[in-house]
């Protein structure tokens, strides 16, 4: 089945904007294929549009992101929505979720300790 321009114009803008979005979250094409479960050439195919992003991508490269749905198919209105942690936080957040829970009370012990000092 053929693609059509208008369709070939929703994929290139839509990896422009994936690119530019991944860029600015610090996250790298092999962080982003690791997290799809895919190739850094297919992450690379995507942001030039040359390669179409299944459906089934989306909702994990909004939330590697760190945006919506919305955002992420350049709905109008999105950007101006709340955006929640920041990438980085988020991951640092997943991977602190993923220690054995002795470790997770240290790391927050840590962050209480650091957050009531800068509260002073």
């Amino acid at each position: 089945m053929a693609i059509t321009q208008d369709e070939r114009e929703f994929f290139a803008a839509l990896g422009a904007r994936v690119a530019s979005l991944r860029k600015n979250a610090h996250i790298t094409q092999v962080q982003m294929a690791e997290t799809l479960g895919v190739s850094q050439q297919t992450i690379n195919a995507y942001e030039a549009g040359s390669r179409r992003i299944p459906v089934s991508a989306l909702p994990v490269l909004a939330k590697t992101l760190g945006i919506g749905l919305e955002e992420l198919l350049g709905e109008s209105g999105a950007a101006a929505k709340k955006r929640g942690p920041t990438p980085k936080l988020q991951q640092h957040m997943e991977r602190i979720s993923q220690l054995p829970k002795p470790q997770q009370r240290f790391v927050i012990q840590v962050l209480e300790s650091v957050l009531a000092q800068r509260g002073r």
